[in-house]
């Protein structure tokens, strides 16, 4: 069996590998708003927990998606958003969305049949 780095390049592998979990897709819609601080972006995304929030906002920074800002200030201060690498996933991100209400749509009618 082939290791990860054994495998071919696939440039969709990549895009998947780097938003494919749903706690980064679910800050990447956060974001797409705008800047937002650690408890709104908590407050927005029920279930996730401060924790798995805090690693998926480090892999994202790590992999360039956010940028994350602090503020001098007492107490601290910080707020996320999107890089302009991050900002290139924005049409991706919105025919993803086109296609999940297209797909509703459908599985709704044929299941009403």
């Amino acid at each position: 069996m082939e290791t990860k780095t054994e495998l071919p390049f696939c440039p969709v592998a990549t895009t998947v590998g780097l938003i494919g979990n749903k706690w980064k897709l679910l800050i990447l819609r956060e974001l797409l708003s705008g800047t937002k601080r650690f408890g709104e972006l908590r407050s927005g995304i029920p279930g996730i927990s401060q924790k798995v929030l805090t690693q998926n906002l480090r892999s994202m920074e790590g992999d360039g998606i956010i940028e994350r800002k602090v503020y001098a200030e007492v107490p601290p201060r910080v707020e996320y958003y999107l890089s302009d690498l991050g900002n290139t996933l924005r049409p991706i991100i919105d025919v993803m969305a086109e296609w999940g209400l297209s797909y509703h749509q459908r599985v709704n009618v044929n299941s009403h049949k």
